[in-house]
């Protein structure tokens, strides 16, 4: 098939119906990217991507579920902690950005050995960042809450802050072992090692939360536990899929030699990737000390309201995560415009998601929160984060697939622009004024996501039609 038989919707692929065509994304059969029908190679990427995002955004909800039963201290020890953590998912992802666009522009030149070069030296960066993280984390855990405004409860919970921070290698081998997967259409490696990682923490949660049969009662820590033991678990599985024969990208001992070049253009793609998710991710710490300012419970709120809306911007971020895949790939076999047509082919399918789920949450805000919490005041905030946070949806549905996009073609650095102008010179500053001077109180820094989103989405649109994107070499 040629590139001119482009779809809109994968059904309409000739022969496919809808169940053939997921069972075709879940078997994870090595396909060819670079041609046919754009709709349903985006579609072969995304099912397996969306599972893996809906199953990486489980974790976020799980352990709220069962530390919310501890009380709003045990709540806000997680979201303060989550704060933080958010720097170690910002290391995680800008080198998966580094990853994802070397390997996917490897693999479309063809290239199988390049790209298990490129995937080695990413695993041996990653190794390093964590154990210089991992150390200071554990160490510094207690002053890192009490600079975060936390109060007394808070922080005799310091040791969940501990294991998470200390046990950030889990964090990062996982999400950088699986962006190297998604760059190779090996999305359904990542999507299982989520499984599994899963799978084990919903076991473990509750058992060493609440002391069930055999097991420690660790309180809030034991969600630490579970988390880090899951996430190690899965981090296994996915490097011994790396090293295993047949795979697209298989890693050996000659792929770890040091490459001063190639580690080099690791580092600048993943340096610039990292400082601009960084850019953005630190902004919610921002947001966090102006919520936190208001008490434990407008905390508690926030966190509960705002993982409830990860659990659906997550998936979102498999459709931008295949859009990305097919920008590498299309690239890399000199397909400017195949690139192109699949980002706004995306686009729609992510609006058509999000905009549902927005008006979801908008209608039911309140029943799903009282599945949280069933404290008054704390319920109260949630909802009023869940309803204001979901009416940017169909806006963020767009910039979160056309930032990707970017990061796909190794122009790591225009999403960075526009984060630190978007989330800095506009969305702290209209938090805070809302919040303190128009004495909004935390509803205001909830508008102030919303507003910030939305601007987002309008930038990315305007400067990705501008095509610089489609020059970049990697």
């Amino acid at each position: 098939m040629s590139d001119s038989q482009d779809i809109t919707l994968p059904v309409s692929a000739p022969g496919y119906g809808n169940w053939a065509i997921i069972k075709e994304a879940l078997r994870g059969a090595q396909l060819d990217y670079t041609d046919g029908p754009i709709g349903r190679a985006i579609f072969l990427l995304a099912v397996p991507m969306v599972l893996e995002t809906v199953l990486e955004s489980v974790f976020a909800v799980v352990d709220v579920f069962f530390v919310a039963r501890l009380g709003a201290d045990a709540v806000a020890t997680v979201g303060l902690t989550e704060s933080m953590m958010v720097l170690i998912y910002t290391l995680a992802m800008g080198l998966g950005i580094g990853a994802t666009a070397t390997v996917a522009r490897r693999i479309g030149e063809k290239d199988s050995d390049g790209a298990s070069h490129a995937a080695a030296q990413a695993v041996v960066l990653g190794v390093i960042v964590a154990a210089v993280l991992g150390i200071g984390g554990a160490l510094a855990a207690p002053t890192l809450l009490r600079l975060m405004g936390a109060s007394p409860g808070v922080i005799a919970n310091s040791r969940f802050t501990r294991v998470m921070l200390g046990g950030n290698v889990n964090v990062l081998m996982l999400f950088l072992v699986n962006a190297i997967f998604r760059g190779a259409g090996d999305a359904v490696i990542a999507m299982r090692v989520l499984w599994l990682a899963n799978a084990i923490n919903i076991f473990l949660g509750p058992m060493l939360i609440f002391g069930v049969g055999p097991f420690p009662r660790l309180g809030v820590v034991g969600a630490a536990v579970a988390t880090n033991i899951g996430r190690g678990t899965g981090a296994l599985y996915a490097i011994s899929r790396l090293i295993r024969r047949g795979a697209r990208v298989r890693v050996v001992r000659r792929h770890f030699r040091f490459d001063p070049a190639l580690m080099w253009q690791m580092i600048r793609l993943s340096g610039s990737g990292t400082f601009q998710i960084l850019v953005g991710s630190a902004s919610w710490i921002g947001l966090v000390r102006v919520i936190s300012s208001f008490g434990s419970a407008a905390l508690a709120g926030y966190t509960i309201g705002f993982r409830v809306v990860i659990f659906a911007l997550l998936p979102s971020w498999g459709l931008s995560n295949a859009a990305a895949t097919m920008v590498g790939q299309a690239l890399g076999a000199r397909k400017p415009d195949r690139a192109d047509r699949a980002v706004w082919i995306a686009g729609r399918y992510n609006l058509w998601f999000l905009g549902g789920v927005g008006v979801v949450f908008v209608a039911l805000a309140g029943p799903i929160v009282s599945l949280f919490t069933s404290d008054p005041t704390v319920r109260s905030y949630a909802v009023g984060c869940l309803r204001i946070v979901a009416l940017g949806f169909p806006f963020y549905a767009y910039g979160m697939v056309l930032t990707s996009a970017f990061n796909g073609a190794g122009d790591t650095w225009t999403p960075t622009w526009i984060n630190l102008v978007v989330f800095w010179l506009w969305e702290i500053p209209i938090a805070y004024a809302l919040a303190v001077w128009f004495h909004m109180g935390p509803r205001g820094a909830f508008i102030s996501i919303t507003v910030a989103y939305s601007t987002l989405a309008l930038v990315s649109v305007w400067l990705f039609r501008k095509g610089r994107w489609k020059t970049k070499r990697v």
